[in-house]
């Protein structure tokens, strides 16, 4: 079957978190609300930069906004992180059968290790 690959949107979550800078605003958002200038502070960003940053955030579904007097607060939404939540764990059971793997290999050089001692 033939799949065109689909075009990247600013509304497409995974293409919202391929960015690094915007993974850092939405881990600096996991301690609570904050105005960009304060982000763009805090994560060496210019505010235009920030706030670039925070619309393509905001438009995937990540990030919510309110007015608070002059100020724009924005807010983790992590709801909209649940398209990759359900796609990663997919992988779930390749990590878990690769940890058990190493636990096994673990206790193998462990008990080796017994073997060896007088």
């Amino acid at each position: 079957m033939n799949r065109m690959a689909r075009a990247a949107t600013t509304s497409d979550v995974f293409n919202a978190i391929a960015e690094p800078a915007r993974r850092d605003i939405l881990a600096a958002l996991r301690s609570g609300e904050r105005p960009v200038s304060e982000l763009a502070l805090e994560l060496g960003l210019t505010q235009p930069g920030a706030s670039k940053h925070l619309r393509v955030l905001r438009e995937g579904g990540l990030v919510r906004v309110r007015r608070s007097g002059k100020h724009r607060m924005y807010g983790l939404d992590a709801r909209g992180l649940r398209p990759v939540f359900e796609w990663t764990g997919g992988f779930e059971q390749y990590w878990n059968e690769s940890f058990d793997k190493l636990d096994a290999y673990v206790q193998e050089l462990k008990d080796d290790r017994k073997q060896d001692q007088p």
